[in-house]
């Protein structure tokens, strides 16, 4: 005889892991303000509590939730913590992180605009709002991707296209036999954009002189660009140095370049948010006039992670390298989700950033990052006063690096803090120097956090 679920015992079997994940997430974020910021167990620890046995037979829903949630808490960094400085990571603002929750139950494939036109919806009046922000021009394209790797890639992917076409290259035939491209970026560009370079099938980026703060030289840039003046060329700036929090000089490089046939791309995964805030606006001067921005909304503006925000000024451009066809398709006139990001499936990332920014307004944002810049002005200031200690870079935004003198002293300082916990600060390496890094990226950061940690590096520096 088959038997067949009620709707009771469904709403049961749905409610049961849920209320138990509520009762472990509450738990966890009520734990950071006191755990220690390092993980207390590696990865062999947990994966031994959690069982690498398959089972033949099923396991209850709310047991599984339990036994995730206990075994993986030892090996849980408190990345959401006000004491987190290491690597540029936010943490997750309580309107940002609910609606990330209902995104999850929601379940929507947030592709096609007729399909999920809620969840679009929401898509569309952050992408308005984060542009206004920003100071972006208001009829751009914008995308949710996953992070800033994908966003500098969706924009230059735009880029790249659009000179081959203006180049009387066929796309249709791929890119080999087509008109070389070039790219410029500077000495100090990050990582990712390199990455994306690669996927694109790209030369690597020729790099241009960047000054002692990591901002590329204009003149030098103008040098570059003489060399082959028509040649098309991807000129690749930043804003916000991995190091120093520097831009580069937007407006200058970015006039430089346009006298030539270029696409501008513009790297801002934390910076760029500092054009929403009138203190910190001058940094980004004259960034509208880009051809396409990446930033990251899981960095400054705090939502949860996965969420990286690509914008291209021609969205007609963004549309034609990211959007595909399919008989089965429900396209829209307006446009749809799918033509402007590399997936044909995703979740719907933009509904964490407009609660993010409903909830902060245009004030709240501004003084979200005017917070974290104010916090990283107090750690330079109290490291100045530490003996033997000396901050490498102006402290113009959220980054501040520190040299402890030797780069043996200065790895040492490094392992103490990581060992004691109280706060997380990582070590890098900067213009030839072993350097600790604070990068201030958490809207929950408090001045108490900020004292708590200062107290800490002065331990681990024997101060």
């Amino acid at each position: 005889m088959t038997t067949h679920a009620t709707d009771t015992d469904l709403d049961t079997q749905r409610a049961l892991p849920l209320d138990r994940a509520h009762e472990h997430a509450r738990r966890w974020l009520a734990s950071l303000a006191d755990r220690p910021v390092s993980p207390q167990a590696d990865a062999d620890a947990v994966a031994a509590a959690l069982g690498r046995d398959l089972l033949d037979g099923p396991t209850p829903a709310e047991d599984v939730v339990d036994l995730l949630a206990t075994a993986c808490e030892p090996g849980l960094t408190g990345m959401p913590s006000g004491r987190f400085f290491g690597f540029v990571i936010g943490g997750s603002q309580p309107a940002a992180l609910a609606s990330d929750w209902l995104a999850s139950a929601w379940d929507q494939n947030t592709v096609l605009r007729k399909v999920t036109p809620a969840v679009v919806a929401v898509e569309e009046v952050a992408a308005a709002w984060f542009l206004e922000l920003l100071g972006l021009p208001a009829d751009s394209g914008v995308g949710f991707v996953t992070g800033a790797t994908m966003a500098n890639f969706t924009g230059l992917a735009a880029g790249r296209d659009t000179l081959l076409m203006k180049a009387g290259w066929d796309l249709s035939r791929g890119l080999a036999g087509g008109p070389p491209l070039r790219v410029l970026a500077g000495e100090e560009r990050h990582v990712s954009a390199d990455l994306a370079l690669r996927f694109l099938g790209l030369p690597a980026a020729e790099l241009v002189e960047a000054d002692e703060q990591g901002r590329i030289v204009p003149d030098a840039l103008r040098r570059a660009l003489a060399q082959s003046p028509h040649q098309p060329t991807i000129v690749l700036l930043q804003a916000g140095n991995l190091h120093s929090g520097a831009c580069d000089p937007l407006a200058e490089c970015i006039e430089i370049a346009h006298q030539h046939p270029t696409w501008v791309h513009v790297d801002g995964a934390f910076g760029l948010w500092a054009a929403a805030s009138p203190a910190y606006r001058h940094l980004t001067a004259g960034i509208e006039q880009a051809d396409s921005w990446a930033t990251d909304a899981h960095k400054t503006l705090n939502v949860p992670y996965d969420c990286g925000i690509v914008a291209v000024r021609d969205a007609a451009a963004l549309n034609a390298a990211m959007g595909a066809q399919g008989d089965y398709f429900i396209p829209d006139a307006a446009g749809d989700p799918m033509d402007r990001v590399p997936e044909m499936s995703r979740r719907a990332r933009g509904v964490p950033v407009w609660a993010a920014i409903r909830a902060s307004g245009r004030d709240g944002v501004a003084g979200m990052v005017e917070r974290m810049c104010r916090h990283a002005r107090t750690f330079a200031e109290a490291m100045a006063e530490i003996p033997g200690a000396e901050v490498l870079n102006d402290v113009v935004f959220t980054q501040v690096c520190v040299s402890f003198g030797s780069d043996e002293r200065t790895l040492a300082v490094v392992d103490r803090m990581l060992a004691d916990g109280v706060a997380w600060t990582s070590g890098s390496r900067w213009r030839g120097r072993a350097v600790l890094r604070i990068a201030v990226s958490n809207a929950s950061t408090t001045d108490d956090d900020v004292a708590r940690s200062i107290e800490a590096l002065r331990r681990a520096a024997g101060a």
